[in-house]
C-alpha cells in the first residue's frame, strides 16, 4: 500500500455541549500497529500512550469546532469543517514530515489517498477520497484519527470542566447522560451548551 494514505475521524457529533474534533493521520511505514484500535475500545492510558506515539512519528492535523458554530452551520456541516481543517493542517506539515523519513513527498495532494469514517464525505476535501462504514476498525490510518480527535476532545472538556466544575464535563465528556440532562435542567444551559441540541 502506498504510504500515502489518510485516515480522517471525528468526535464529539453526539454531545450536548462542547466542540467537534476531526483528526487526519499519515502513519510512517514502521508504526507499531499494536498500539492502535477503534479509540472507543481503548482505555483512558492506552489511547494516551497511543497518541503520544502517533504525535511523535506520524504525519497528523487536528480541526476544531467549537459550539458557538455548531448552532450557526448545524452538526453535519460542523463535523466537515474540522475534518476540513484537520487534512489541510496534516498536508501543511507533510513536506517536512517526507524530509524527515527521507522520502519523496508526494506531488500532488489530491493524490493521497484517503479514507474517511462513516458514510458521508466532506465536500471541500480535494483528493482521492473515500467513506468507509466503520474505518475506525479497519483502518490503521483511520484508528489513529479516531484517537486524536478523541483525545484532543476529551482534554477540552476535562479543562472546560475546571470552568463549569458543576455539570460534571470531566466524567461525561458533554455527552447526553441522565446526570448532564438533569443538572441542565436544575442550573439551565452551561455556556458551552450546544444550544441547537435538546437537553
Amino acid at each position: 500500500m502506498s504510504i500515502f494514505v489518510a485516515g480522517i475521524d471525528e468526535a464529539g457529533r453526539g454531545p450536548l455541549a462542547g466542540p467537534v474534533t476531526a483528526a487526519c493521520v499519515i502513519l510512517p511505514p514502521d508504526f507499531p500497529l499494536d498500539l492502535l484500535n477503534d479509540s472507543k475500545k481503548l482505555s483512558p492510558k492506552k489511547r494516551e500512550a497511543a497518541e503520544k506515539v502517533i504525535k511523535e512519528t506520524a504525519c497528523w492535523g487536528i480541526g476544531v469546532v467549537d459550539h458557538e458554530e455548531i448552532d450557526r452551520i448545524n452538526i453535519l456541516q460542523s463535523d466537515f469543517k474540522a475534518m476540513k481543517i484537520a487534512y489541510d493542517m496534516m498536508c501543511m506539515k507533510l513536506p517536512v514530515w517526507c524530509s524527515k523519513l527521507g522520502i519523496d513527498c508526494i506531488d500532488d495532494f489530491r493524490k493521497i489517498e484517503t479514507i474517511v469514517d462513516g458514510n458521508q464525505l466532506p465536500p471541500d476535501i480535494d483528493c482521492n477520497i473515500r467513506w468507509e462504514i466503520k474505518a475506525d476498525a479497519k483502518f490503521e490510518c483511520v484508528m489513529a484519527a479516531s484517537i486524536l480527535a478523541k483525545t484532543c476532545r476529551d482534554s477540552i472538556m476535562i479543562e472546560y470542566d475546571k470552568l463549569y466544575p458543576e455539570y460534571g464535563y470531566a466524567g461525561h465528556k458533554g455527552y447526553p447522560t441522565k446526570a448532564h440532562r438533569e443538572i441542565c435542567r436544575k442550573l439551565g444551559p452551561s455556556p458551552i451548551q450546544r444550544l441547537s441540541f435538546k437537553y
